[in-house]
């Protein structure tokens, strides 16, 4: 099958090295290199993430990269407690922690910076640049309709969409048997996430 020209590069997460659930037994057993592994598989993506979901003026005041650090920390606190179903449950699930913590410190900061006057015509810089180019409203619906799927629909959502992951990727971390199956699986997800939205927005 074709690829859409707007689809996100084909990256890869550690083709030569050990699988998301391999690393999780590990680091689960206690192995600081495992999570070490883990968090530097997943950080570049949590980052370009969560530069979309900070407002411009948050972005001067938040250290991404301390956010990010922190958000593993604590859900390497709790691995424990937690059963992927596959590849995919770690990714959705770090960036489901990730978006409570930016909540959490935007609740914190709960401030506009001090500033000069903005023209009338100028974008609210409490926006986010995915506020900005879809309405905050949409992204409201849009979460709500995420948590009303069902979780193997949500992580298909959130590997592709969010994360920006490789149909390969998808399919390994889903447990689809080809990249073709795996665009197919996203594409039914989003077809039930509209609807939710839709559903949602009534």
């Amino acid at each position: 099958m074709a690829g859409d020209p707007h689809d996100p590069p084909e990256e890869t997460l550690g083709d030569a090295g050990p699988s998301t659930i391999e690393l999780l037994r590990r680091a689960r057993d206690g192995d600081e290199t495992a999570a070490a592994t883990l968090f530097e598989r997943y950080r570049p993506r949590l980052a370009r993430w969560a530069g979309g979901r900070l407002p411009r003026w948050a972005r001067e005041l938040l250290d991404t990269d301390d956010l990010i650090q922190e958000t593993f920390m604590r859900t390497a606190g709790r691995l424990e407690t937690f059963e992927p179903r596959g590849e995919g449950a770690f990714a959705a699930y770090l960036r489901q922690a990730l978006r409570h913590r930016i909540a959490d410190e935007l609740r914190r900061l709960d401030r506009r910076p001090a500033r000069g006057a903005l023209d009338a015509d100028a974008r609210d810089e409490r926006a986010s640049p995915l506020e900005e180019a879809i309405g905050n409203e949409a992204l409201d619906r849009y979460e709500r309709g995420l948590e009303r799927l069902d979780a193997g629909d949500r992580e298909a959502v959130v590997l592709r969409i969010e994360l920006g992951m490789g149909w390969a990727e998808i399919a390994e971390a889903c447990g689809k048997p080809s990249p073709d199956a795996a665009r197919v699986a996203v594409s039914r997800a989003l077809v039930r996430l509209a609807r939710e939205m839709d559903h949602g927005g009534r």
